[in-house]
């Protein structure tokens, strides 16, 4: 297992591990913002690396393209040779006529499944390493949506929050610019004066 594949194991597991924020029907979680970052600096780091991997593998086509055409050739130039050889002998030129077609025809179908087989295996190289960095990415897609839907779900509450002291604070200030009757406590002390004055 390559080192981004443990990565992204780690940061799904760790997402995995994350409590649910109350309320959400376990649809978004808490995390720990410089753990999951750390993680994910460390995944954008390796994710070059493992592509350049995979596109050098998939570069190779052309050298297991070039190595079979080399094999088809030298065998092309094996047949010509013993072609030529046969030729020189007159007693048997008839015979060398036939043997050097199939010699040919040999080599030549030979080289075709050389060249198709080599063709089939690049292919498969190259779908592989395309489908493994699909997936790779599709994982990283993931993991940057269940972030954004935790930040999205912080700065939700942090709104709310301003909202409600806003709305207390506009209240308070109505209150106290509508107020004109002095306060009970007030009253109740010039009524308590009034009175001690009376006793005196």
């Amino acid at each position: 297992m390559s080192r981004i594949e443990q990565l992204i194991s780690e940061i799904e597991a760790y997402i995995d591990s994350c409590k649910a924020q109350p309320f959400t029907n376990n649809k978004k979680i808490v995390v720990d913002k410089d753990q999951i970052e750390e993680l994910l600096v460390e995944l954008r780091l390796r994710t070059p690396e493992e592509i350049k991997k995979y596109q050098k593998i998939i570069s190779n086509k052309e050298a297991i393209l070039s190595d079979a055409s080399r094999q088809a050739d030298a065998l092309l130039a094996q047949a010509t040779k013993q072609t030529k050889e046969l030729l020189d002998e007159h007693e048997i030129l008839q015979q060398a006529y036939a043997k050097a077609d199939e010699i040919v025809r040999s080599a030549t179908i030979q080289g075709q499944q050389i060249v198709d087989q080599a063709t089939k295996d690049a292919n498969a190289i190259r779908d592989g390493a395309i489908y493994y960095t699909d997936d790779m990415l599709k994982s990283m897609q993931n993991i940057i949506s269940h972030t954004l839907d935790g930040a999205r779900s912080r700065f939700e509450t942090f709104s709310n929050s301003l909202e409600s002291s806003y709305q207390i604070v506009t209240a308070n200030r109505k209150e106290l610019a509508g107020q004109e009757e002095p306060e009970s406590g007030a009253g109740e002390a010039q009524t308590m004066e009034a009175e001690l004055q009376a006793v005196r």
